[in-house]
């Protein structure tokens, strides 16, 4: 299966075949609709019009959960569209908290133990025994310099057999990550923060998309 959302994560329609159909699985040549990965939600996507409901990754591939009334065969011809304004928001949220963690991580050296990317905000979590708001202004500095600077995003495989992917910036980092990016920082955009204490020594920041300045919530 290839999956086009690595070549290009802007592509929002595709014309591709069925492959293979289990029930009401579908298998596809190649796909535009990322599933849940990494952290990052799904893509909502259609296949023809109709609805998927659920989607999964086994291997290499990816499976598409349809009604059971689908009556697509094997072989077929069909349309795949995603909804774009979610998975614009996705993959910019998505390098937002990518810049995060790895400003957090070069600076302080803070234990990652769980993320998620939604469609409306993006969360780290990390182990700490105090109050993470106090990294807040010092971490909005760099992120800040980077999305002003506008540097590009490069991306591809490490390990092409595996697919395992990456994403770098030159003279920032390089970092394993199999998710949907935008081309330069400038397009992530500025974020407000939210801090949450989750219990037991666990602290989580949540990242959130804003049209207008940076700051902390």
């Amino acid at each position: 299966m290839r999956k086009v959302f690595w070549d290009n994560p802007y592509q929002t329609s595709l014309e591709t075949t069925i492959t293979a159909i289990e029930g009401n699985r579908v298998l596809l040549a190649e796909t535009i609709a990322f599933s849940f990965s990494g952290g990052q939600e799904s893509d909502k996507a259609t296949l023809n019009g109709l609805s998927i409901l659920h989607s999964e990754i086994e291997g290499n591939l990816i499976y598409y959960t349809l009604s059971d009334n689908h009556r697509f065969c094997i072989g077929d011809k069909v349309t795949l569209e995603i909804d774009w304004a979610r998975r614009y928001r996705l993959m910019r949220l998505h390098f937002a908290a990518e810049l995060v963690l790895e400003i957090i991580t070069q600076h302080w050296g803070l234990e990652k133990i769980g993320a998620h990317i939604a469609e409306d905000k993006a969360r780290i979590d990390f182990v700490l025994d105090r109050n993470i708001s106090t990294l807040f202004e010092d971490v909005l500095v760099s992120y800040s310099t980077i999305i002003e600077k506008d540097l590009p995003i490069h991306t591809g495989f490490s390990d092409e057999a595996t697919q395992r992917r990456f994403w770098k910036i030159d003279g920032f980092a390089e970092v394993p990550c199999g998710g949907t990016h935008v081309k330069s920082t400038g397009e992530v955009g500025h974020v407000i923060f939210k801090r949450k204490n989750i219990g037991g020594g666990k602290e989580r920041i949540e990242i959130m998309l804003t049209e207008g300045g940076i700051g902390a919530i």
